[in-house]
């Protein structure tokens, strides 16, 4: 996205060796073990980088405001109809799991508002 270099290192740095366990209402786990792949949870760092990844990702095959609006690990879609909605939808799934990530389509939700067309 054209940020600078020193940033993108400075990030990389906080994630590279990363370490965690896992922690219960009970105690920590004794063994801790490497965080290789997605966000740190509970990172101030994570919402951020999660946004500039959906943002870089998402260029290419997005629509615009105010029919997509991502927020944190939320994408809000608007549609007309049913069936450009699901086709919005399969866009997306298919799009983001081409890079290796997922929509769940069991936390997915729709609400609607006025008259549907189908």
């Amino acid at each position: 996205m054209g940020d600078e270099e020193w940033l993108v290192s400075a990030v990389m740095t906080v994630y590279t060796g990363a370490k965690t366990v896992v922690r219960t209402v009970y105690r920590n786990s004794k063994v801790c073990f490497e965080v290789k792949v997605g966000m740190h949870q509970g990172s101030a760092l994570s919402p951020l980088l999660f946004m500039i990844v959906m943002e870089t990702l998402s260029r290419e095959f997005r629509v615009a405001l105010p029919w997509e609006l991502l927020y944190a690990d939320d994408l809000v879609m608007i549609a007309e109809t049913e069936d450009y909605l699901i086709l919005r939808l399969n866009e997306w799934k298919d799009n983001t799991g081409n890079r290796s990530m997922r929509v769940n389509v069991n936390k997915t939700k729709v609400m609607i508002s006025g008259e549907w067309q189908k």
